[in-house]
């Protein structure tokens, strides 16, 4: 009876380390520890794709580009500066095509990117694009803002994959600084 009951001790004590270690393990797995996929390398992505990030442009007022809190990194508004130092300006639905806000959409995707960039050295450290703000200077009547932020988004998701689809809101305003296009703010969760 004696050998019975210490067989019985030694199963619940192999089954509540059994529990233990598969209950540790979900924790790590929803802190956000698992492993990152070896060929997940957005960098290269980038030199796929025959883009080249620049210097991000400075900030015009009293504000910073990105601002680090923690895993998160949240990027101020930019919008459509083109390499040759111009902006694409106007309206959608009177000055530009929904295609013309979609390549403006892409250009602020790219400069968004070379803020991310200086600010981690390395886009590799991007884990997830989490939450973007699309700002479209559209005529009132104008109601396809979706169908110009893609312009960013669709990049994010070919720069890093399933990592760059985001929560998203496009919305139409009645301006923007100096009338550009658009004006775009993310959120980034980052690792070390």
């Amino acid at each position: 009876m004696k050998k019975l009951l210490i067989a019985g001790a030694v199963l619940v004590l192999i089954a509540c380390n059994t529990n233990a270690d598969r209950e540790k393990q979900e924790v790590t797995e929803s802190q956000g520890t698992e492993k990152i996929d070896p060929d997940y390398d957005p960098e290269a992505k980038l030199a796929a794709l025959g883009i080249e990030l620049s210097t991000p442009s400075a900030p015009v007022a009293n504000y910073v580009n990105a601002v680090r809190v923690g895993n998160m990194i949240f990027l101020s508004g930019k919008g459509p500066l083109k390499a040759d130092g111009e902006n694409i300006t106007g309206k959608v639905g009177s000055d530009l095509t929904i295609e013309e806000g979609y390549e403006a959409a892409r250009i602020t995707g790219i400069n968004q990117l070379s803020v991310l960039k200086a600010e981690l050295g390395n886009l590799n450290k991007v884990k997830r694009c989490v939450k973007v703000l699309g700002m479209v200077n559209a005529v009132p009547e104008f109601t396809d803002h979706p169908k110009v932020i893609n312009g960013f988004s669709d990049l994010m998701v070919e720069v890093f994959g399933e990592r760059g689809k985001h929560a998203r809101a496009a919305v139409g305003m009645g301006s923007l600084p100096s009338n550009i296009a658009v004006e775009i703010e993310m959120i980034v969760e980052v690792q070390d």
